[in-house]
């Protein structure tokens, strides 16, 4: 899931982390990550973590690949745009064979597949409750920042909450049926 840490900055669990991500990359044992997941699983591969040109945080529009790998994972949504949650400020390189599944116009990496692996930039995985508690945290993460249509004030958030939850719900379904179909038990 997120986290208000960088997997840049010097924790000492995110080399140990990393590790428990290529043994489970290797032993095809099917990961997803959320932004800061996300991020920890390209790191492990290879890829490179690094500020975004802009934040985004508030809800965005993605626009699926046309390929078949993108259709797997979001079945009929695969076909028009889906919103998503996002609060970052970091983005994270392809590594290694990975597809992009997934882009915005202010961060373009944002679902990358590997196989039964995938890594995500934004989130699916909000409630109600998660984005008031992260709403509390603006100030500091966005209160200095513009707001532009990539910085999105609190309450322009949660006017949003009723049309683009429901939305986010059926994607995150989506995926998490098609990662749970890669469990191997």
């Amino acid at each position: 899931m997120g986290g208000p840490m960088s997997v840049n900055d010097p924790l000492p669990w995110v080399k140990h982390l990393c590790g428990l991500i290529r043994q489970a990359f290797v032993k095809d044992i099917p990961m997803i990550g959320h932004c800061l997941g996300g991020q920890l699983i390209s790191r492990a591969l290879g890829g490179k973590v690094e500020p975004n040109k802009v934040k985004e945080i508030g809800w965005s529009q993605l626009f699926p690949a046309r390929s078949s790998v993108a259709k797997k994972w979001f079945g009929e949504l695969a076909n028009e745009p889906f919103t998503v949650f996002q609060w970052h400020g970091e983005t994270f390189s392809i590594p290694m064979q990975a597809e992009l599944i997934a882009i915005n116009n202010y961060c373009r990496n944002q679902i990358v597949a590997f196989g039964s692996h995938l890594a995500m930039q934004c989130h699916v995985e909000m409630t109600p409750q998660m984005i008031s508690d992260w709403c509390e945290h603006w100030d500091t993460d966005a209160g200095h920042l513009p707001v532009r249509s990539n910085i999105q004030t609190p309450k322009t958030i949660q006017l949003n909450l009723d049309d683009a939850l429901p939305k986010l719900h059926l994607l995150a379904d989506h995926i998490y049926t098609e990662w749970l179909l890669n469990l191997k038990y």
